[in-house]
């Protein structure tokens, strides 16, 4: 049955990604109604979760676009904002390699590109230092661009710890609430989901790969939205060594070409390839399409040991119709539209949400500060002592391991729940607290999540959902077996 919700809502914000959710965040720091709407179980479970966790220095993009001034604004926001929040990151530098003479221009179009758009700490150097700092680089390398701004972050974490701030400044979260249809009217716009019947003084349209659906709800047709699909490898935590920066090869007209890269976390990863595929859910990866990255990966990082691949993925980026990026008030008076926010989306989030904040104060929305707004927000994962005395038959939780992999403990996941976001999957609890992200994959640990989880929700273990089985999607997956082999 829909229901009716009578109060106006003054933001409405269609996606519950990491772009909607550092929006939310950066209003509810003023006295507003601000709601999210995410069609899925859990926030950030699209294109956030599935993507590189590079913060990108802004080299890459044409000087003079939103990309490339989103993106080295949104790069010198991450410190501050991993203070507050603390869903980790940590700055490492990047690389670009060359490997041919005819590559070298590509680097210097680069360096001049990152120069216009302000980046600092950017130059190429030559193979004898190149090698000095990643002596497991292939020594056929000619040259690198280096960039001192780039790092790493968990993209996911980020999703979550955003939401969990702003569910904590007012802002009101609802899962599993799909968009079905949206109706100017009046100077405001009444919204129907699949749970209920919304009014809203001004809409956001985060909706990523579907941002393109949204925007024709209200006749704005002009904008297509495909799929770019980029699957991936993370391999064992002993494969980290290999690398301190974030590896690329020279680009190309689909992107940024294959990486080798430490995780936040201290894995080791490869990817994205770029498909251009039709169907916008499909995330799946295959032992094919991850060979081909593997070898092309290996010119880069010859001496990774597939034998230690964990697990792969597979993400689809908003690719638009459009030259750049689309960040504005549209043709209809409030209503707001964010279209291809592909790569580097994810760095540049906390500075579309400032963009985003100026087109609402431009449009009268008015903006009260909140003398008690709380921009803190506590770590879930805790950081271990090198004498951590944690067991697996503990009776206080904040010693006793759940996953012995990622040395998670019943408190950390006892805290995951208590923060205002329903958490009723093993997916959820792993992308708060890694418990199953370790070498077994959550072969010990999945049980005895599933096991807390019910006594804690006082429900049936049946209705835990296991890896993958909230989503809306069938995700098939190259298996872990066949990796092994590549």
């Amino acid at each position: 049955m829909i229901r009716e919700t009578v109060n106006l809502i003054d933001v409405c914000i269609i996606g519950g990604g990491v772009v909607g959710l550092n929006i939310a965040r950066e209003i509810s720091r003023y006295r507003l109604h601000v709601c999210v709407l995410e069609k899925e179980e859990d926030v950030g479970r699209g294109c956030s979760k599935a993507n590189s966790g590079i913060v990108h220095g802004g080299y890459s993009d044409e000087p003079g676009t939103l990309k490339a001034e989103l993106c080295v604004a949104g790069n010198r926001l991450y410190e501050q904002l991993d203070r507050e929040l603390h869903f980790g990151y940590r700055k490492t530098g990047s690389l670009v390699l060359a490997f041919a003479a005819e590559e070298l221009p590509t680097l210097e179009k680069l360096l001049e590109n990152g120069r216009k758009n302000g980046v600092t700490g950017l130059r190429i150097i030559e193979r004898q230092e190149l090698l000095l700092r990643e002596p497991h680089l292939n020594p056929a390398v000619l040259a690198a661009l280096l960039c001192e701004a780039a790092g790493v972050t968990s993209p996911y974490e980020f999703s979550i710890a955003l939401a969990e701030n702003s569910l904590v400044n007012g802002v009101d979260l609802r899962l599993q609430e799909e968009v079905l249809a949206i109706e100017p009217l009046g100077g405001e716009f009444h919204l129907k989901t699949s749970q209920e019947s919304l009014r809203a003084k001004f809409v956001v349209n985060c909706a990523g790969i579907f941002s393109d659906r949204i925007a024709a709800m209200v006749g704005i047709d002009e904008y297509r939205v495909s799929p770019r699909r980029g699957q991936y490898v993370i391999l064992d935590k002993d494969q980290n060594h290999l690398v301190q920066s974030v590896i690329f090869q020279v680009p190309s007209r689909l992107g940024k070409g294959i990486l080798v890269t430490p995780t936040l976390h201290g894995n080791l990863m490869i990817g994205p390839n770029a498909e251009e595929i039709d169907d916008k859910t499909d995330v799946g990866t295959d032992a094919e399409t991850l060979a081909n990255m593997v070898t092309q990966a290996r010119r880069s990082v010859p001496g990774f040991d597939m034998r230690k691949a964990l697990t792969s993925f597979a993400g689809n980026r908003p690719v638009s119709n459009q030259k750049d990026w689309v960040i504005d008030d549209s043709r209809i008076p409030g209503f707001i539209n964010l279209i291809g926010i592909d790569s580097p989306g994810l760095t540049a989030a906390p500075a579309i949400a400032c963009k985003v904040f100026a087109i609402l104060q431009q449009h009268g929305l008015t903006m009260e500060p909140k003398p008690d707004f709380q921009p803190q927000r506590l770590p879930i994962i805790r950081k271990k002592a090198a004498d951590f005395a944690g067991d697996l038959n503990a009776t206080d939780p904040s010693l006793h391991i759940i996953c012995r992999c990622e040395q998670v403990t019943e408190a950390e996941i006892l805290d995951c729940l208590s923060r205002g976001i329903p958490v009723r999957s093993l997916d959820a609890v792993k992308f708060r607290t890694r418990a199953g992200m370790g070498r077994c994959q959550g072969a010990f640990c999945g049980p005895r999540v599933r096991e807390l989880l019910s006594r804690e929700l006082a429900v049936p273990s049946t209705e835990i959902c296991g890896k993958g089985e909230c989503s809306s999607t069938l995700v098939k997956r190259a298996r872990r077996s066949d990796l092994q082999k590549l």
